[in-house]
């Protein structure tokens, strides 16, 4: 019994000590993770009150990259790509970069770049301004049915539709 126990218990240790590694990215034409747009850059951005568009994001540097969770991510300055490598996930926008009401609701769409919202220290991206409407209208619920959803739909593959309204592009080249 003292084995089991200890067994058990050695594979909860090391189970919690393993970094966590989300599912597959979503990465679209560009190539990039959240379309090439900075990942950092949105801490420093001024957020709208719930109900107003948020500022664009910041669009990265095809010559200032890092690799992390199978995707490519770029970055407006080398600062803020060393700062996301300190830390990656929590730079990384929550779900793999899928839309957070999407989520909540059991599927995964693409989350658009700049329908983003940063609730409790953690990126969350939208698809479209009408279901950043439908997010708003009970954020904390909608995070929490997200979290629940995500285990069972972290491991399918991540999307391959086309965020509507948004034309994305490669990023910034120098």
């Amino acid at each position: 019994m003292k084995r089991f126990v200890f067994a058990l218990a050695t594979a909860a240790v090391t189970a919690l000590a393993l970094p966590v590694f989300a599912g597959e990215q979503y990465v679209d034409g560009t190539g990039y993770a959240v379309s090439g747009y900075d990942v950092v850059a949105y801490r420093g951005l001024a957020q709208s009150a719930i109900g107003h568009s948020q500022p664009q994001g910041v669009q990265g540097k095809a010559s200032i990259t890092a690799d992390w969770n199978g995707a490519t991510w770029a970055f407006a300055t080398e600062e803020n790509r060393d700062t996301f490598l300190a830390n990656p996930a929590f730079y990384a926008p929550q779900f793999d970069g899928h839309c957070a009401y999407g989520v909540s609701k059991g599927g995964k769409v693409p989350g658009n770049p700049n329908l983003w919202r940063i609730v409790d220290d953690k990126l969350y991206l939208n698809i479209t301004k009408n279901v950043v409407g439908f997010w708003e209208e009970d954020i904390p619920g909608n995070i929490n049915k997200a979290d629940g959803n995500w285990p069972g739909i972290e491991t399918k593959a991540a999307s391959t539709s086309v965020i509507p309204d948004f034309t994305s592009a490669a990023p910034v080249k120098n």
